[in-house]
């Protein structure tokens, strides 16, 4: 047998994604807010895109005619677009799904996109833009360090230490290792501390708990030796030995109760009124209403949604003008480019749709009861049901909000596991599982406080099949206390 280097040619195919369908992907699973983002960057850099700031109403499709056809010379390769050629072999059309007689329907969503309701702010829709910046806690102390100290010395151990205090308001940092730093002795560093603890607000750089509290309570004048034996006790408190503290403290019960509604007035976290962190603002991408009818309307968040338009006009005449071959070039690869994101902006709002819709037809009993009808749902079902795969269900979903009448709330909220029903019948909703849980916790008696054993008794005469450990990690999710603890909080109250 002859053995050596061949050549040898062979047939075969094999799916490859070319680049425009990767950004498309991409596309698909942006949030509102980056999409925006993307489409301005998209906005400056290519001549032949600009935003639409007419009325939704008024929005008409692309050109067509002479002037919107691709170059003559070489022709551009089709738009790429199609999520669902990325993990099927069939060729479905991307439009929404009809309406159904199950009482989901798909309103009208053309045009899907549109510029921000106001209009005079520009193509931006960054709603975080509009809120007032506010007053930091290092900002807010260093201003007070300023009218305070005269002392070059002083002033610059206090806006380091100042630089030090978290969010929350407290030093952590040793004191020693600070006068290591600044070549100072601890007693200058503790003589500024000092002062610093007596800025606004009350308890700020305290360096524990105890003593955030200890300065409030000052600031109040109520820190006499009653309230300073408790402070000193807070681990006794966090256990529920209250009949022990009030020994201690010396003092009745209706002396302690008034002292720990005292202590509970106070602020545990005082940094935290200036140094928020920062909250996202959460637009949703659908929205839900109902008709009226017994139908539940699906469309789109026009208001979120950038709508851009491709000036074919512009390009005709530039292009009839230019003389350089590499100008014709790049005018051919800006409208190529401009035309494929408004295909991608639109398969995108379709195929939010489409996976909406189909959640809104399988969790309609959410939307009509309430948590304890949501349904057991999983991406393999939706993705079956509208003939896409898992992986575009779960990127349309991430990141994106629809609001209806019982609030906001995530995509990803309505796919939950499901729990075995004890006779057999349908499963539940590891969701309605949760709220059910809470609901027998909130309406405990506070003599008899529910255990986790009894809470699976319960749930099982309620036709659901669980464990105690599970009943045990989804109450420790929902940070609820074991019932212990809760025995002793609501005793102590």
């Amino acid at each position: 047998m002859a053995t050596g280097l061949r050549q040898v040619l062979r047939q075969g195919q094999q799916l490859v994604m070319t680049q425009q369908l990767q950004q498309a992907i991409k596309l698909l699973q942006l949030s509102s807010i980056d999409l925006v983002a993307f489409v301005e960057e998209q906005v400056e850099s290519n001549p032949l895109l600009e935003f639409d700031y007419g009325p939704a109403d008024a929005a008409s499709p692309p050109e067509t005619g002479p002037a919107a056809l691709a170059p003559a010379d070489g022709g551009d390769a089709p738009l790429d677009s199609r999520y669902d050629n990325v993990f099927t072999n069939d060729d479905r059309d991307m439009a929404p799904a009809p309406p159904v007689d199950d009482g989901i329907q798909a309103l009208p969503a053309s045009p899907w996109t549109t510029s921000s309701g106001g209009g005079d702010t520009g193509p931006g829709l960054d709603a975080t833009a509009r809120l007032a910046v506010p007053t930091t806690l290092r900002g807010h102390l260093s201003d007070q360090l300023g009218m305070t100290v005269d002392d070059g010395r002083m002033m610059m151990i206090g806006r380091y230490l100042i630089d030090l205090v978290d969010d929350a308001g407290y030093l952590r940092e040793a004191l020693t290792d600070v006068s290591d730093r600044l070549g100072c002795t601890v007693a200058d560093v503790e003589e500024t501390l000092a002062l610093l603890q007596q800025f606004d607000p009350p308890g700020v750089c305290a360096r524990d708990l105890a003593e955030c509290l200890a300065l409030q309570l000052k600031d109040r004048n109520r820190y006499d030796p009653a309230m300073e034996t408790l402070v000193a006790n807070l681990t006794a408190l966090a256990d529920g030995r209250t009949d022990w503290l009030k020994r201690q403290c010396g003092v009745s019960d209706e002396d302690f109760a008034d002292m720990l509604m005292e202590l509970r007035a106070l602020d545990p976290k005082p940094g935290l009124a200036f140094d928020r962190p920062h909250a996202d603002v959460v637009v949703p991408d659908v929205l839900i209403s109902y008709r009226g009818d017994g139908a539940w309307g699906v469309e789109l968040n026009a208001d979120v949604l950038p709508r851009v338009l491709v000036n074919a006009h512009y390009y005709a005449e530039v292009r009839g003008a230019s003389r350089s071959k590499h100008d014709r070039a790049y005018l051919s690869d800006c409208f190529s480019n401009a035309s494929w994101l408004a295909k991608a902006l639109d398969q995108r709002a379709k195929t939010i749709l489409k996976v909406a819709s189909e959640l809104v037809r399988r969790q309609e009993g959410f939307f009509t009861h309430g948590v304890s009808h949501l349904r057991p749902l999983n991406l393999k079902q939706v993705a079956d049901a509208i003939g896409m795969h898992e992986s575009t269900v779960s990127r349309v979903t991430a990141g994106k909000y629809l609001a209806c009448p019982r609030g906001t709330f995530e995509l990803k909220y309505f796919f939950t596991a499901a729990i075995s029903a004890t006779g057999g019948g349908d499963s539940h909703s590891a969701e309605a599982v949760r709220h059910r849980i809470r609901e027998l916790i909130d309406g405990e008696d506070p003599r008899a406080v529910l255990s986790d054993d009894k809470i699976v008794e319960m749930l099982v005469d309620a036709d659901i099949d669980i464990a105690r450990r599970t009943v045990a990690k989804y109450r420790e999710a929902m940070h609820i206390p074991s019932s212990v603890q809760r025995r002793r909080l609501k005793s102590g109250r």
